[in-house]
């Protein structure tokens, strides 16, 4: 009877051991690295308030907030994207959408209007902004 209780408990642990070393884990092996952007954008030479007519930097658009890339937001919200800027002090729109020029008059942008340099991230983030008068 105790041989019988100990063989079978051999191949429990047997078949264990073997299912144990058969089955894959921990980290894989190959990995990608992660993808970053470097962005190069000029910021202007000082932060002044523009109106919708000089807005040379880039397109008009209206931004739900704006944050500098080195605020916590900015710095998290650049990460999160894989975006690299110089400027620590670079003015960020967030969550922005285009002004048209047509509607300058009743732009309807109740949150903050600015030109931004680089539009290029689907509306999540614009950088290299500087406010605008409407």
């Amino acid at each position: 009877m105790f041989s019988r209780i100990s063989t079978a408990t051999f191949y429990a642990f047997s078949a264990f051991a073997i299912l144990a070393a058969a089955t894959p884990g921990g980290q894989p092996t190959t990995t990608t690295p992660p993808i970053t952007t470097t962005v190069t954008v000029t910021a202007p030479a000082t932060t002044t308030t523009e109106t919708a007519g000089q807005c040379t930097t880039g397109e008009l658009q209206c931004c739900t907030s704006t944050e500098t890339a080195g605020s916590g937001t900015g710095a998290d919200l650049l990460g999160l994207l894989g975006i690299v800027v110089e400027d620590v002090d670079l003015l960020l729109g967030i969550t922005c959408s285009p002004i048209t020029v047509i509607g300058i008059g009743n732009s309807g942008c109740a949150a903050n209007a600015v030109c931004c340099e680089d539009n290029a991230w689907g509306g999540l983030v614009s950088i290299g902004c500087v406010p605008v008068s409407l």
